[in-house]
């Protein structure tokens, strides 16, 4: 494959070109199962390329972390030579945090029998405008209290990462709530009509619900921003 800008060849369908510096991919789309990692590469509405990488599951516990940060290294140096947008995932999330570690990337999640065909159908939602203030800077509000101390506080810095939200504005905490051995958890609620949602973080008998201001303008693409957010909060195990 030649890149689309130069004309320079390239090693592997969608590579970045290192001679022009330009992208011949903006998007990826991730498929993994726990042995298997499908990576689709997307350049607008076309399909330009796919790579497979396997590996075979460990079943000592001592060496299976070391397997799954191998494979889930594989993956990312492919992705990282596309220089991606975008990335899309679905699949195991043990191999999907593995990755977005390793690439520190802002992932999408994306269900369906087929996430590539769901992906350019969700091609509209680029027209969310993507918020580049660091997290900690978009933590704001009269409430500087969180509950559940660092684990609150990781939770509110995971969702202001989000490059469509704005702002998250914590709120009032209520001790009267019932109590829970399960520690801190975290839950973004459905989108109102304007597209911004609340997270509703519960700590024993305590519960705060937090303000998040999204760049989505409806209720239809509010929804996808919650459930981005759901699961990335899932995978960093706070739900």
């Amino acid at each position: 494959m030649e890149c689309r800008h130069c004309a320079s060849p390239l090693e592997k369908p969608g590579d970045f070109c290192l001679v022009c510096r330009e992208g011949n991919a903006d998007t990826i789309v991730l498929e993994a199962d726990r042995d298997r990692a499908t990576i689709t590469i997307l350049d607008g509405e076309d399909v330009v390329g796919e790579t497979t990488i396997t590996t075979t599951p460990e079943d000592d516990e001592e060496t299976v972390v070391v397997e799954l940060r191998n494979f889930a290294g594989l993956v990312a140096d492919e992705i990282r030579r596309k220089r991606p947008e975008e990335i899309y995932a679905t699949g195991d999330r043990d191999v999907v945090r593995a990755v977005r570690t390793d690439l520190h990337h802002s992932f999408y999640r994306v269900d369906g029998t087929d996430p590539v065909e769901t992906v350019l159908e969700r091609r509209g939602d680029r027209a969310l405008d993507v918020v580049e203030t660091p997290p900690v800077e978009k933590i704001g509000g009269s409430h500087s209290t969180l509950i559940g101390g660092r684990t609150g506080m990781r939770a509110i810095q995971t969702v202001a990462g989000h490059p469509h939200v704005k702002k998250v504005i914590p709120g009032p905490i209520d001790a009267g709530g019932k109590g829970s051995q399960s520690g801190l958890r975290a839950k973004v609620t459905r989108a109102d009509d304007g597209g911004n949602v609340r997270m509703i973080l519960r700590n024993g008998s305590s519960v705060q619900e937090n303000r998040i201001v999204t760049t989505a303008r409806d209720r239809q693409t509010g929804e996808r921003v919650r459930e981005d957010l759901n699961d990335v909060l899932a995978e960093a195990d706070l739900r």
